[in-house]
């Protein structure tokens, strides 16, 4: 069985069942994800949660292989991911998340704050890479703690990019710094995507940190579902 895909001026015809057709049928199927807004009809205990579903699944497993005293997501949104981090963290037995966002709507931070999660969620209202941010998130980390980032706000390559660089010193060894949202790089062809998004991408950022910081590597293994939005992106510090 062939798969044939015409874009771009060029036409790629694989085997549906090889490893090729289903890195293709993979791609598409992001575009169409992205497209469509599937992520946003998920929801986590009632809230959205704004992820893949095959990327939540990968989450729970990094989650449940760190065990992290404290994960850090900068970009809450509606805080069901910082719900979902907590939910595990309570299975634990232990653990906190720290949500950091630019601007915490008030309707986000009350469903948040009357969930039966809330007593395991800090929020932090603020730019992720603003100084006095940066420093209200260090002050709720105990030395000791072991820590896990995550890295969704802002897409930029310029911002996650500067993300990457402030809070890679909070990881623990062995712990994962995870970019979020590398997709971008993949879907700025969709009738909903911007050109510019084909260089400007938390992809890009990813690269060129990776060029410049070897205490980290790139972990392929929360990625293997090939259906993800963060391709590349679970970062894995040494030991």
């Amino acid at each position: 069985m062939k798969l044939t895909l015409e874009a771009h001026g060029r036409t790629t015809s694989v085997d549906l069942f090889s490893r090729q057709g289903l890195e293709l049928v993979a791609g598409l199927w992001v575009k169409l994800y992205a497209q469509y807004r599937f992520t946003h009809d998920i929801t986590w205990m009632g809230v959205p949660i704004i992820q893949f579903p095959e990327d939540i699944m990968m989450m729970q497993e990094l989650i449940w292989k760190v065990r992290p005293d404290v994960i850090v997501e900068c970009g809450f949104a509606h805080g069901g991911s910082a719900l979902f981090y907590a939910s595990f963290l309570e299975l634990m037995g232990k653990g906190r998340v720290i949500g950091v966002d630019v601007e915490i709507r008030h309707y986000n931070r009350i469903a948040v704050q009357n969930h039966p999660m809330s007593q395991r969620v800090t929020m932090i209202e603020g730019s992720s890479v603003d100084p006095e941010t940066v420093a209200r998130v260090r002050s709720l980390i105990r030395p000791g703690d072991r820590v896990l980032v995550t890295l969704d706000s802002n897409h930029s390559k310029d911002h996650v990019l500067k993300e990457l660089m402030i809070y890679k010193d909070l990881v623990s060894p062995g712990s994962y710094l995870v970019a979020m949202d590398g997709a971008q790089a993949l879907v700025w062809d969709m009738p909903s995507g911007r050109p510019e998004w084909r260089e400007d991408n938390p992809l890009a950022a990813i690269e060129e940190f990776m060029a410049q910081n070897h205490e980290f590597e790139i972990d392929e293994h929360f990625t293997r579902l090939l259906v993800t939005s963060n391709p590349r992106g679970f970062l894995r510090k040494k030991t």
